[in-house]
């Protein structure tokens, strides 16, 4: 009696060029065939894994070397590595020792932000270090490459532009641009109000960048002063966008996020919200700034904070403008599909009068009133510490 065959089927002819997916397949062919005697190809995935893992990193008409050839990385491509690829690429440690720490920034839920001086461009900039197992155990995953990816495509006088990012073993780096006059949460709390003229001057910013970023499709959804920082001249930068995402015009969002005393009530009870979100948060700031307190407290949860804005008025003090008082209450209105969002109707307010909607003629002039608010002492800056390795403990270095 004759068995029945098991042979293997005869092996994948010799590979001769083709790209990633044609090279992947030949090795997942000689993986069926060598599986009958007990053989893996753990070492040729791996291969294959750091190929691809090497041509995001290079431009595609650079060649890679051959299938069996050695590919030298001088690392393991992980999934600790492949999950944050592409927004993240993987830097050795040789490019970044011209970094230089001159100081610690803030500590915030995400994240540290240290001073560093680029010894090569002579440039100081702010790099957010966040540990990739607190991204994990967030499940934050998404909203931070989301971050990056909508940081690189925004380029406008009054954002906090991205300059670069990459990873670590451990670590996510971006890098952005510093403002030396910290941010506008700080300069209120001790200011206690600001003028009109200060006020219409950081309002035209901000419309002008929510209006830009409302066009591109992205939605910022935490519009708060600790988020407004200030450059040299006391001019504004929108930053954190680490609760933005893209939202097409006509879509809408469902999640509750943002800070509780600036988010709009259709935020508050889980939407649906769109790009109008972002401009009640406005009139809330606006708000601060002109009477120098919140129109509602920070309450303990979203539910018992809407329940507090129902209450609530939002009425201006009489000491008010009629001016910024009417533009108040028209970003402040309940409905979203009321609530003033057109740049067109932001021009012709009876509060901007006068006003100028050219970005770079608004940066020519200092804010006077931000600039003599402005600590005269600098705090001293710690010794300069090298990224000698640039996946260590930054802070422990500090």
């Amino acid at each position: 009696m004759g068995a029945a065959s098991s042979e293997p089927e005869p092996p994948p002819g010799p590979l001769k060029g083709g790209g990633l997916a044609a090279q992947a397949s030949w090795a997942r062919g000689w993986k069926s065939v060598l599986a009958g005697i007990g053989v893996t190809l753990s070492g040729l995935e791996r291969n294959v894994a750091a190929r691809r893992c090497l041509q995001q990193q290079r431009g595609p008409g650079q060649k890679l070397p051959r299938l069996g050839e050695k590919v030298v990385t001088g690392w393991p491509v992980p999934q600790f590595v492949s999950l944050f690829l592409p927004e993240f690429p993987f830097r050795p440690p040789l490019g970044q020792q011209q970094l230089k720490i001159l100081g610690f920034v803030a500590k915030g839920s995400f994240g540290t932000v240290l001073k560093v001086l680029d010894c090569g461009r002579e440039k100081v900039f702010a790099v957010k270090v966040v540990p990739k197992v607190e991204v994990l155990r967030r499940d934050t995953l998404k909203q931070c490459k989301e971050e990056v990816s909508i940081q690189r495509q925004v380029s406008h006088p009054f954002v906090h532009c991205l300059g670069d990012s990459w990873q670590g073993q451990r670590h996510l780096f971006i890098m952005c641009t510093y403002c030396s006059t910290g941010d506008l949460y700080t300069l209120w709390a001790s200011a206690g109000r600001f003028a009109e003229a200060t006020i219409r001057l950081f309002a035209a910013e901000l419309v002008l960048v929510l209006g830009y970023l409302h066009d591109l499709g992205i939605v910022h959804r935490d519009v708060k002063m600790e988020n407004i920082l200030l450059d040299e001249h006391g001019h504004l930068k929108l930053t954190d966008f680490g609760l933005s995402r893209h939202l097409r015009r006509g879509e809408r969002a469902y999640t509750i996020c943002g800070t509780l005393q600036y988010m709009a009530p259709e935020v508050l009870s889980g939407g649906p919200y769109s790009h109008s979100a972002d401009w009640w948060s406005l009139g809330i700031l606006l708000f601060t700034l002109a009477t120098g307190k919140f129109p509602v407290p920070p309450e303990r949860d979203h539910l018992a904070m809407l329940a507090s804005m129902n209450r609530c008025s939002y009425e201006s003090p009489s000491s008010l403008s009629r001016g910024l008082s009417l533009l108040l209450s028209e970003l402040l209105c309940r409905n979203p599909l009321r609530r003033l969002h057109d740049l067109h109707h932001f021009k012709s307010h009876l509060f901007f009068r006068g006003a100028t909607w050219d970005a770079q003629l608004l940066q020519k002039h200092p804010v006077d009133s931000v600039l003599a608010a402005r600590q005269a002492e600098q705090a001293a800056l710690e010794p300069s510490v090298a990224f000698a390795d640039f996946d260590c403990d930054l802070l422990a270095s500090l």
